[in-house]
């Protein structure tokens, strides 16, 4: 259905192949308002590495010939948490039943065994077990999920919100099976869970209201005049009928509105620190294997 616009007059905006501007990031010094502590939950023989989500997924660089990466809110989020990386590459075959014996966990090099997998809870869902206990500043909860914009042919992770500033508690990660009577690959060096802070009952001060468009001059003004802009494109590639996409226009990705409109502390890149090893690890016994020792191009397939 068409939907008629108002008449708004279109500017002269040039079209272009905008790269990513490098926004300023703020450099705080560690308190306890921003800490975020991983404490080493005693008793195993190897700890998994965390590591700042990368705003590159493998996906989005070959399987759309970087076009992916010319959407800001995608790369955002890709980089919106931390990941902590499975350490060893290992297969999942779910028979489709219920029970805890109905999904089986098989290691692909026997001497690195997948120590933090296992079936906990039955009905086809691999639990991870994370080695850590972490602590956040007051009234930080701490979203655990699977890595933002990262798929798993047969595997769907599940996701937990979790008041991570007082409980003495630890926290699985769960993935759902989905693919019954298949090997799920897990490769070494990929991302098996992914942790944002989230401040505790924000969600709660929205009011949400639904209203007509037209009740915001300024901001159907600006609406009108980008999809005007976008219809008029599209128009130009269907007459060109050369099946290629046009070049961005940039504007969100400069933090613009086509009428003026301008983003306050907008941003193209998140700078997230990685974890510091604080104090060495406290082994049950010498470890079989560590991370050096796996391919580099393991994690390459989901990152560059």
């Amino acid at each position: 259905m068409n939907v008629p616009l108002p008449n708004v007059p279109l500017p002269d905006v040039p079209i272009t192949n905008a790269p990513l501007p490098d926004a300023p990031s703020p450099e705080p010094a560690a308190t306890a308002e921003n800490s975020m502590l991983a404490y080493r939950i005693p008793g195993w023989s190897r700890y998994p590495e965390i590591v700042p989500a990368p705003a590159d997924r493998d996906w989005m660089d070959t399987g759309t010939k970087g076009w992916a990466n010319r959407c800001l809110p995608l790369r955002m989020a890709n980089q919106a948490g931390w990941c902590i990386l499975n350490d060893a590459d290992f297969d999942v075959i779910w028979d489709g039943k219920n029970a805890l014996e109905s999904l089986k966990i098989v290691p692909q090099q026997k001497s690195r065994e997948p120590i933090f997998a296992n079936s906990m809870f039955g009905y086809g869902i691999l639990t991870i077990s994370i080695p850590f206990l972490f602590r956040m500043p007051p009234l930080r909860n701490l979203m655990v999920r699977g890595p933002a914009n990262f798929f798993k042919d047969g595997a769907a992770p599940l996701e937990g919100l979790v008041e991570a500033d007082w409980t003495p508690y630890t926290f699985t990660m769960n993935w759902k099976i989905t693919r019954a009577g298949q090997p799920i690959r897990f490769a070494a060096g990929e991302p098996i869970c992914m942790l944002t802070p989230v401040p505790r009952g924000e969600l709660n001060q929205f009011r949400g209201e639904i209203r007509n468009l037209q009740s915001a001059p300024e901001l159907l003004a600006g609406y009108t005049t980008w999809h005007q802009q976008r219809v008029a494109r599209e128009k130009q590639r269907m007459e060109a009928a050369t099946g290629q996409r046009q070049g961005v226009q940039g504007h969100y990705i400069r933090g613009q509105g086509y009428l003026g409109e301008a983003g306050s502390g907008h941003q193209t890149k998140l700078s997230l620190k990685p974890f510091t090893e604080a104090e060495p690890p406290i082994l049950t016994r010498p470890p079989v294997n560590n991370l050096a020792s796996i391919p580099a191009t393991s994690k390459r397939w989901w990152r560059k």
